[in-house]
């Protein structure tokens, strides 16, 4: 460590940074908590209106308070492309080389992993906190034991009460680091699950969806 840099400010940087990896870690927390709730919340209400309507046009002109959530538009991809295929059907490569069926299945599936990618926006600064914060507080814990083993040498004594206490310091950087991870890595496998049983809702309704539209042709 060059001379010219106090040992105290490193670590000292160093549980500032375990401090500001927390407040990004629980920042996350509440707004996953908060983002998936509501999209739960949406997606029940949008989709019990939508299976008991009596017919796609019905389904169509919910209301605005009815239609909001991932469930709602992914089905709002599959009118609008319903309604672009109508008009343009045969007069853009996009509509040709593969069935009307193929087509659609392919726009919900592009809108479903939009949907993942949002619902999923976060997790990979959770991923990072909980694998990173317990070696950032072995680094502080380690600049803090040669601090100070720097400072008993200096001193000439190395009696028990003189060397507990600066390594007792020091290995607080430690705890506070897997402290900082634990929450992080919990609350990330805990969404990432939410993140893949939100998929399968959206991909069961896009196979409903298709179901209803072509149902009839087969």
């Amino acid at each position: 460590m060059p001379q010219h840099i106090a040992p105290a400010i490193i670590i000292d940087g160093t549980l500032y940074t375990l401090l500001v990896f927390s407040l990004i870690t629980w920042t996350i927390i509440l707004f996953k908590v908060w983002q998936f709730a509501k999209s739960s919340y949406y997606n029940r209400q949008f989709e019990q209106a939508f299976w008991d309507s009596p017919d796609l046009d019905t389904a169509q002109s919910l209301p605005p308070e009815i239609t909001r959530g991932p469930l709602a538009r992914l089905a709002n991809r599959g009118f609008e492309w319903l309604a672009e295929v109508q008009r343009s059907a045969g007069k853009t490569l996009k509509f040709r080389g593969l069935s009307q069926q193929q087509l659609l299945e392919q726009a919900l599936r592009v809108q479903t992993q939009k949907e993942q990618r949002q619902m999923e926006s976060g997790l990979t600064m959770l991923a990072s906190i909980g694998s990173t914060s317990p070696f950032v507080g072995l680094f502080g814990t380690v600049l803090g034991i040669m601090h100070a083993m720097h400072e008993i040498t200096s001193n000439g004594n190395a009696s028990l009460n003189v060397v507990a206490g600066p390594i007792g310091d020091a290995l607080i950087a430690t705890a506070i680091g897997i402290a900082v991870a634990v929450p992080a890595v919990l609350a990330y496998n805990f969404f990432l699950r939410r993140a893949k049983l939100q998929r399968s809702t959206l991909e069961n309704f896009a196979d409903g969806f298709i179901h209803v539209i072509f149902g009839d042709d087969h």
